[in-house]
């Protein structure tokens, strides 16, 4: 078995590790930002009866941004730190994860 073969196996538990810290780090700075943005503790929720089309339309766009910028972080110091220890690039081919 070869280097490639094995590698996605060594990568799994990096990539867990960086996506939960990644995780956690984008909960973090979206309720720092809506905090900023919008005064309140609380982000609106889809079903949250007493708020408006925009206000939830709002939180989502800006979750979902940070979180998509903070997994593509994650992924990307994940793959550099594998390169960098065995030479070799986690992605088996440059067609992306999804």
């Amino acid at each position: 078995m070869g280097k490639k073969q094995k590698l996605p196996l060594v990568y799994q538990p990096v990539g867990f590790a960086f996506g939960w810290a990644g995780g956690a780090l984008a909960g973090m700075a979206f309720r720092k930002i809506w905090k900023v943005v919008r005064h309140e503790d609380d982000a609106p929720d889809a079903l949250d009866r007493d708020r408006g089309w925009g206000e939830v339309l709002l939180a989502a766009a800006i979750q979902g941004a940070i979180f998509a910028a903070v997994r593509s972080a994650a992924d990307r110091t994940g793959a550099k730190a594998i390169e960098r220890s065995t030479g070799v690039w986690p992605a088996k081919d440059k067609s992306g994860r999804d």
